[in-house]
């Protein structure tokens, strides 16, 4: 099959075609390279980058506007345009992240606690990188740095895919990738931008098993659940970001109202802004009146149960679809519960395992709630939308993974290694 890649070209170059087997192979080879470039080198290449996307933002912007235009011509939603901009702010918190992940410790080569066994054999583990990472994503060029910063520091050649709304932003990012790949001496084809909207590209980089050792897909359900039926090559993945805060009936109000507010509001197009708002019913008289007045104030459209309803008439009536909805929009369910244990219920039987938060001053049922959600991310008095591998201090993330094998959460450096073990004797031998 031959496709258009853009990997390592100006940004204002026509792509040559390349075959896609090919791409997979050259991306082999760099991982072996990449297995030996010392950590100096990765992080000179990602302050590389940082330095080279300040210099260059008006020259990025202005491909980035063209794919803007081009979107909005052909009617993408408000919050894919939102996550499709390369705003001053996005572009400033790339290059932070980019700093941040140069800043950290290389974990490659790193051992753990070594055993000596009864006839003097050493035994420990040592972290390596996992080889080479197909990352697959819709709408986000700032994706495209995050994930080769990422796969760079860890070692790993990278194969990114954007989606085709995203072509100019990301043929002007693979470029500075490429520049600073180039500034510190690493392997041209360690990370590889791919640019052509033929859908056949993704079917067969999630198949290739001998050039690909994992699949990061990043965007809509319904990309996800195409790659999860067509992929042999393993994913690390999540499908929905339903996320729930829950009011218990021993949080502070003021603290209460601004959670809930800044996790419904602060962006509602990210994968963890709060989907549904779960009340105590000791408290909702209480909070409801105020927490509705902003929240309608700023544009949300409330859904809630009878109970709800009966304090915040204004609410519309919620639909069972709407207990286990991602809106990525200014929706939100709202439900009043008895207990704990039924918001503990409710998260079990309709949350997606992504991020869930309960605001309480009771430890108690702080300590419960994190114990007993099972999500890959539990907050006690935080809003759901810190669910971002920078706000944990990863620098970025490759993903947020619900998944229980092999990574869960925001998946940063350690998420793109795994483990081999490492012996050594003085020629012991096995009697």
């Amino acid at each position: 099959m031959t496709l258009n890649t853009a990997s390592n070209r100006p940004a204002n170059d026509t792509p040559d075609a390349v075959d896609i087997t090919d791409l997979g192979r050259r991306a082999r080879q760099a991982s072996r390279a990449m297995r030996n470039a010392s950590g100096q080198d990765k992080s000179f290449a990602l302050l590389a980058m940082a330095r080279r996307l300040q210099a260059q933002q008006a020259a990025l912007q202005a491909e980035n506007a063209r794919d803007l235009v081009a979107a909005e011509k052909n009617g993408l939603d408000p919050a894919m345009l939102e996550r499709l901009q390369l705003s001053d702010k996005a572009i400033a918190t790339m290059a932070a992240g980019l700093e941040q992940i140069a800043a950290m410790p290389d974990p490659i080569g790193s051992l753990s606690a070594t055993q000596i066994r009864p006839n003097g054999m050493r035994v420990a583990q040592m972290r390596v990188p996992l080889g080479v990472i197909g990352i697959i994503y819709e709408s986000r060029p700032n994706v495209t740095i995050d994930a080769a910063a990422l796969c760079l520091k860890s070692g790993n050649a990278t194969i990114l895919r954007g989606g085709s709304e995203a072509l100019h932003s990301n043929i002007a990012l693979g470029a500075i990738i490429s520049q600073g790949l180039a500034d510190a001496g690493l392997p041209a084809d360690a990370v590889q931008v791919v640019t052509t909207p033929d859908r056949a590209a993704v079917g067969q980089l999630v198949t290739m098993t001998e050039y690909v050792d994992v699949i990061v897909p990043r965007g809509g359900k319904g990309l996800i659940t195409r790659l999860a039926a067509e992929a042999r090559v393993p994913l690390i993945k999540h499908l929905d970001g339903n996320c729930h805060v829950y009011i218990d009936a021993a949080a502070d109000l003021q603290k209460a109202h601004d959670i809930a507010v800044n996790a419904k509001t602060y962006r509602y197009g990210i994968c963890g802004a709060m989907e549904t708002l779960l009340v105590h019913t000791d408290i909702a008289e209480q909070i409801l009146p105020r927490l509705a007045a902003t929240l309608i104030a700023k544009g949300v459209e409330l859904r809630g149960c009878e109970r709800s309803r009966a304090i915040i008439p204004q609410m519309l009536t919620a639909t069972p679809e709407d207990w286990e909805t991602e809106f990525l929009a200014p929706i939100l369910a709202v439900r009043i519960v008895d207990t704990l244990d039924q918001a503990i219920d409710h998260i079990a039987r309709y949350g997606s395992e992504h991020t869930d938060a309960i605001v309480t001053e009771n430890l108690q049922a702080a300590a419960r709630f994190q114990r007993e959600v099972d999500s890959s991310s539990v907050y006690v008095n935080l809003p759901t939308c810190f669910a971002d591998g920078y706000e944990y201090g990863l620098g970025a993330e490759i993903g947020i993974s619900t998944n229980r094998l092999h990574a869960r959460g925001p998946v940063g450096l350690e998420g793109l290694t795994t483990m081999k073990w490492v012996l050594a004797g003085e020629g012991q031998l096995r009697g």
